[in-house]
């Protein structure tokens, strides 16, 4: 029997939810008051105490739903992911070896469990308005590596008193932040290779959906290690030998953290990138160690809490980043010729550049506390790294708008500067580029 024949045995407190176009969505979750339990019970012959094992949602509560004394079957509409957890689709060729049914189905699987090594698919969230329901990851063993791995990092970080939840959330944001500034780090290879991979081949013209829907997947190994790098010990000895220790110094550049956690991810370059961007989710971590191993971070609270992760840190979601996708693309005005014409790796980098000096002028507005030329010094090396940045981002700008075909004596009037001069600095730029 299709669903929908069946919705007749229940009184219906609400409609099923939807996404902004009107399409219903798949993490659609139902709940049922006792009187809508026994109704389901009868319907499908199984034992209500089998069912409470099999849908996380059983038992859950809802203020539309009728008192339990009430013998009227009643049900209630929700949004999975606010009832039980992360929701994500099911592998359809498991589902059809168990029920001989090739359908559509989902369940709640946080992140670490999102690979069907059977088949080799990666089951991609269920809350987005896209079609995709999984990636092929079949050529990309190191995801399912990192599956099987992340077991034992959860026992051990249950061993040392830690959720571990709550320690693949902060290692997912950590390693996300670089998967926003990965486009401009020139060495990045392994990234590139499996995003290509898992958009079959080519991520082409859609290379910036794809990775927003790609991910997860790709960096998936990556968080498993950073999570495993931030239980052990060893590695929180090293942050609290490069902050000086008994003699408080700031965090250096080469610091041995950052560069032995480069390594454990395979890149050895990366210490330097890490170590140096300031005001995330990898830095407040090492913050926290520090202030344990001194003593000094006053009350039990977030301060003392290494796994506790700052809202401003926790990385946007598929949905999330679909939906502001979908607006900048049919927003009036938004320049479909500068989508033609300019390739989707320039307007990354654009946008990257951008973010990262509106980032980095947010952090001046912080409270600065500390001898006075201390906080000058520390501030004027802020300022002099936001001028770079912005420099950066408007140079890349106005490369993009001469490549598209605006004459070069238009570029130079916007920026206020002699086009010979411009055209200088633009032959350079494309010079360190590789261009």
């Amino acid at each position: 029997m299709e669903a929908k024949a069946l919705w007749s045995c229940w009184h219906w407190r609400n409609h099923q939810p939807k996404h902004e176009g009107g399409a219903c969505r798949a993490d659609a979750e139902v709940l049922l008051n006792s009187a809508g339990r026994r109704r389901l019970v009868g319907l499908c012959g199984i034992e209500e105490d089998v069912l409470a094992r099999a849908l996380p949602s059983w038992t859950e509560k809802d203020a539309k739903l009728p008192a339990e004394g009430d013998g009227v079957p009643t049900a209630a509409w929700r949004i999975g992911g606010a009832v039980a957890g992360p929701v994500a689709f099911g592998c359809r060729l498991c589902a059809a070896r168990r029920t001989g049914a090739v359908v559509r189905v989902v369940r709640y699987a946080p992140r670490w469990e999102r690979v069907c090594v059977r088949h080799g698919r990666w089951l991609l969230d269920a809350d987005a308005d896209q079609s995709l329901e999984h990636l092929d990851v079949r050529h990309l063993p190191e995801v399912a590596g990192a599956q099987r791995r992340w077991a034992s990092v959860a026992r051990r970080a249950v061993r040392v008193g830690a959720e571990p939840e709550r320690v693949f959330a902060l290692a997912h944001a950590v390693v996300a932040r670089w998967w926003e500034q990965a486009l401009q780090w020139e060495r990045e290879t392994l990234w590139p290779r499996r995003l290509h991979q898992v958009a079959g081949g080519d991520a082409g013209d859609d290379l910036e959906w794809w990775r927003i829907v790609g991910r997860d997947v790709v960096v998936f190994p990556e968080v498993v290690a950073v999570a495993d790098a931030l239980l052990d010990p060893g590695m929180a000895e090293l942050v609290w030998v490069d902050s000086g220790a008994g003699r408080p110094r700031a965090l250096p550049a080469d610091g041995m953290f950052c560069r032995r956690l480069g390594e454990r991810v395979g890149r050895m370059w990366l210490g330097p990138l890490a170590a140096t961007d300031h005001g995330g989710p990898l830095i407040a971590w090492m913050g926290s160690v520090i202030r344990l191993r001194r003593g000094v971070g006053g009350p039990p609270g977030y301060d003392n809490d290494p796994w506790w992760l700052r809202r401003e840190h926790q990385p946007a979601t598929m949905a999330g980043q679909l939906r502001v996708l979908g607006k900048e693309k049919k927003a009036p005005g938004s320049g479909r010729m500068w989508r033609t014409v300019v390739p989707p790796e320039q307007r990354m980098l654009i946008t990257r550049a951008i973010e990262r000096a509106e980032e980095q002028l947010h952090q001046l507005r912080g409270v600065q506390t500390g001898p006075t030329a201390d906080v000058a010094q520390q501030l004027l090396r802020n300022l002099r790294h936001s001028a770079v940045l912005i420099e950066n981002a408007w140079k890349r700008t106005a490369l993009a708008a001469a490549n598209a075909g605006v004459p070069l004596e238009e570029v130079a009037r916007w920026v206020d500067m002699p086009a010979e001069t411009l055209g200088n600095m633009l032959t350079a730029g494309k010079q360190e580029d590789g261009g």
